[in-house]
C-alpha cells in the first residue's frame, strides 16, 4: 500500500480498534483518508437509500480507532463523511461543537489539509470569538441586523435572512457583515450573488468606497474584491461579485460567457436554460469549498425553483438580503430571520419615505374593445415592428389582458400619457413646472418604445426627455443611460421593463408608472421601493430644481386631516388595495382614481362624494383611503399608478 501514491489517498477496508467501556471493539472503516500521508479522516459508506443520521456512531468510533503506529497529525481522525453516493453528509472533528452537515461531494485533500492546519482557528471557533461591533456609521437597523447575523452564525446556522425595507442600507450592511467575516472570522473568500450585471458594478462601488473606523485602507485596498467579467476567480480575492448566471456557466465548464446574458433578471423568472432545473456536477474549477459565505442579494425571487442546485453546491453559509421576502423564502432560509425591518418601520425612522397612489383607468384597460370587420387597420411584426395594413375579414374582439400583446392601442397609450401630464401639475405636484423624474415600467421592449414615443409627443420635448432603459437600448448603454437619469436633468421619465425594477438605487426619483400588470405583491414592493429612498434636499435639486424635498401630497382642501378618525396615527397602515398590496401610509393620505364610468360613485356620508367631469375620462376623489372599498374599486390589476413620496419624519439620511 502505498499512502504517497497521490496528494489524497483513499484505502478500502481499514481495520481499526476502539473502546467501549472496558470492552476492546474491532472494525473496518469503508475508506481511510489519507493526505500527503498522513491519515487525516475516514469514510462509511452506505447503500442508496439508507439513512445516515444514524451512521454518525460508527463513523465517530472509526475516527477513535487508528493504530498508534500510522502517522496521523490528530488522534482521533478530524474529519468523518458518511456516504450513500447520492447523498454525503460531513462532520469536522475541530469544530467548537461537531456537526454533520450535508455537502454536495467531498472535499480536496488540499482543502482538508488547510483546516487541519486551522487547528483551533476553525472557521466556526473563531465566530463564537468576534468582538463587539461598534456603532460607528451605523444606523440602528444595520447594527442589530449585524450583530444578529453573527449571533446566528455564532450557532453555525447554515442560513440566514436579512429582511430590511429598501433604502435601509441592506448592501452597506452587507459589506461591513463581509469585512468583519474576512478580517476577525478568517473567511476564506465571500461570494457575493446579484440579480444582474448593473447591480454588481452598484455593489462592487459599495465595496471600494467602504473603510472599517479601524483601518486605514478601503475594503478594496485592504482586499481583493473581483466583480466577475470572466470566468476564471482570482485564486487571491477575497470577495467574488457574480449573477448566478455567470456561476452556472463556470460550473459547466464554459471558458467565457456573455456579458449581455447578465442584464436581464434570472432571479425574478426563475428561469434557466429550457426552463428546467439548472443541472449541477462537481467541476474541478470551482470545488465546492471555494467559499465559506454566500451572501444572496435580492434573494426574495423564485431563484430556487430552477437555480437552487447552483447555490446548494457550495459547503458555505448561506445570507440572504431582501425586503420582501416570501413564505418559499424564509423557507428556504429554514426560518432564521435575523432581521425583519418592515417599511412601515422605516418610515417611522425617516429612513424610507412614504407614498400615496393615484390610479388612472381607461375603458378599454377595463373592458378590452372591438374592431369591426372590413376595416384596414395596420399590422406590427411582433421582431421588425415593420407596419403593412390589410382589411379586417372578421370583427375582432380583444380583452383588456390582450392589450399591448396581442393589439396595440395607441390612443389608449395616449389618453393615459395625456392624463397624466393635465393632472402632473394640477393634482399630483401643485406648485411645481419641472417634471419630476419618473420611471415608467412597460409590459416589454416594444410596449416601452410605444410609450416613449407617445410621453414625448404629449409633454411636448425632445429625444432627451424621455429614453428607454432596456437590456435593448444600443448607442449608450443601459448602467451610462441609469446614470444620467440619476444624477442629470435629463431624462426626466426612464421606461423600462424590468431592469431598474429592483435594487437600483435612484434617489431622486419622485414618481413611478405603472402601465403593466404585476402579479406578484412581493415585486410590487420591490419596484415601489425605486422611489421611496430619502434623499437630501440640496442633492435632489441638483437634477429637479424646483423640488424642495420629496415631499408628501397634502389632502384635497376640502377634507382636512382633522376630519380623519382620530385612531389612525402617523406611520400606521391604513388600507390595503388589491390586488397590488399597496399599503397607503399617514392619515393625510388621498387616491385619486381616472377611470371611465361617470355612474359609480363613492356613496360615503359626511364627506363630499366623489365628484365627476365631463372629459373622456373622470377623476375621482376619495378623501377615506381606509375606506377604498366604498369606491368599488375594480378587482382588475391597475394599469396605471403614481406612487408618491412624503416627507421623512427623521433627519434626512442619504445611504
Amino acid at each position: 500500500m502505498n499512502i504517497h501514491a497521490g496528494r489524497g489517498v483513499a484505502v478500502r477496508e481499514y481495520p481499526l480498534e476502539w473502546r467501549e467501556g472496558a470492552d476492546t471493539r474491532s472494525g473496518s472503516a469503508d475508506y481511510l483518508l489519507y493526505a500527503d500521508g498522513w491519515a487525516i479522516g475516514v469514510v462509511e459508506a452506505k447503500p442508496a437509500g439508507h439513512t445516515l443520521e444514524g451512521v454518525i456512531v460508527q463513523s465517530k468510533r472509526y475516527t477513535e480507532g487508528l493504530d498508534e503506529h500510522v502517522p496521523a497529525r490528530y488522534r482521533p481522525l478530524p474529519f468523518a463523511y458518511e456516504s450513500t453516493g447520492e447523498v454525503t453528509q460531513f462532520t469536522n472533528g475541530l469544530d467548537p461543537h461537531p456537526r454533520s452537515r450535508e455537502i454536495f461531494t467531498f472535499h480536496r485533500p488540499e482543502e482538508l489539509l488547510r483546516q487541519q492546519d486551522l487547528g483551533s482557528l476553525q472557521l466556526r471557533r473563531m465566530l463564537r470569538k468576534m468582538p463587539g461591533l461598534p456603532q460607528g456609521r451605523l444606523w440602528p437597523v444595520q447594527h442589530e441586523a449585524i450583530a444578529n447575523l453573527e449571533r446566528s452564525l455564532a450557532h453555525a446556522r447554515p442560513r440566514a435572512l436579512i429582511q430590511m425595507a429598501t433604502g435601509s442600507g441592506k448592501t452597506f450592511t452587507a459589506v461591513t457583515a463581509c469585512y468583519r467575516l474576512i478580517r476577525h472570522a478568517g473567511a476564506k473568500r465571500v461570494l457575493f450573488l446579484v440579480d444582474r450585471n448593473n447591480l454588481g458594478r452598484q455593489t462592487l462601488n459599495e465595496f471600494q468606497q467602504y473603510r472599517d473606523a479601524g483601518s486605514a485602507y478601503s475594503f478594496a485596498e485592504e482586499f481583493v474584491v473581483q466583480h466577475l467579467r470572466g470566468n476564471a476567480i482570482d485564486p487571491a480575492s477575497k470577495v467574488v461579485i457574480t449573477t448566478i448566471q455567470r456561476l452556472y456557466s463556470i460550473l459547466k465548464g464554459d471558458t467565457q460567457y456573455n456579458p449581455a446574458n447578465e442584464d436581464d433578471s434570472l432571479f425574478e423568472s426563475g428561469r434557466a436554460p429550457g426552463g428546467e432545473p439548472a443541472p449541477v456536477e462537481y467541476s474541478p474549477d470551482l470545488p465546492a469549498e471555494t467559499f465559506d459565505f454566500i451572501v444572496i442579494d435580492e434573494c426574495h425571487r423564485s431563484i430556487y425553483n430552477v437555480w437552487r442546485q447552483v447555490i446548494e453546491y457550495f459547503d458555505a453559509f448561506l445570507i440572504g438580503l431582501t425586503a420582501t421576502p416570501s413564505p418559499q423564502t424564509i423557507g428556504f432560509f429554514r426560518n432564521n430571520v435575523v432581521q425583519d425591518y418592515s417599511h412601515v418601520k422605516a418610515v417611522a425612522d425617516g429612513v424610507n419615505v412614504g407614498y400615496d397612489i393615484y390610479r388612472i383607468k381607461t375603458k378599454i384597460t377595463e373592458e378590452g374593445g372591438g374592431v369591426e370587420a372590413g376595416r384596414y387597420v395596420p399590422r406590427r411584426d411582433r421582431r421588425t415592428r415593420k407596419t403593412t395594413h390589410a382589411e379586417l375579414e372578421e370583427d375582432l374582439t380583444y380583452t383588456a389582458n390582450q392589450l399591448d400583446r396581442d393589439v396595440v392601442a395607441p390612443d389608449q397609450i395616449r389618453l393615459v400619457a395625456r392624463t397624466l401630464r393635465e393632472r402632473l401639475f394640477r393634482d399630483v405636484f401643485p406648485g411645481r413646472t419641472e417634471v419630476p423624474k419618473m420611471l415608467v415600467f412597460a409590459k416589454h421592449d416594444s410596449h416601452a418604445d410605444d410609450i416613449v414615443k407617445i410621453l414625448k409627443e404629449e409633454f411636448g420635448k425632445g429625444n432627451d426627455f424621455c429614453r428607454k432603459i432596456t437590456s435593448k437600448t444600443t448607442g449608450a448603454s443601459p448602467e451610462d443611460l441609469l446614470n444620467r437619469f440619476r444624477n442629470s436633468y435629463n431624462p426626466r421619465i426612464a421606461v423600462t421593463v424590468d431592469m431598474i425594477a429592483t435594487g437600483t438605487d435612484v434617489k431622486p426619483l419622485e414618481c413611478l408608472v405603472f402601465m403593466r400588470n404585476v402579479n406578484s405583491a412581493g415585486y410590487f414592493e420591490q419596484m415601489k421601493g425605486r422611489g421611496v429612498r430619502v434623499i437630501e434636499p440640496g442633492d435632489l435639486r441638483k437634477v429637479t430644481p424646483d423640488a424642495k424635498d420629496k415631499t408628501y401630497v397634502d389632502a384635497p382642501k376640502w377634507a382636512s386631516a382633522d376630519s380623519e378618525p382620530s385612531r389612525w396615527q402617523s406611520g400606521q397602515v391604513l388600507s390595503y388595495v388589491r390586488p397590488l398590496d399597496a399599503a397607503l401610509y399617514w392619515p393625510r393620505a388621498r387616491m385619486v382614481f381616472v377611470r371611465s364610468d361617470p355612474n359609480r360613485t363613492c356613496g360615503l356620508s359626511g364627506p363630499p362624494s366623489c365628484t365627476g367631469f365631463s372629459d373622456p375620462v373622470l377623476l375621482t376623489v376619495c378623501p377615506y383611503p381606509f375606506l377604498a372599498s366604498c369606491c368599488q374599486i375594480s378587482r382588475q390589476r391597475t394599469l396605471l399608478s403614481l406612487l408618491l413620496s412624503p416627507p421623512a419624519q427623521a433627519a434626512a439620511r442619504t445611504r
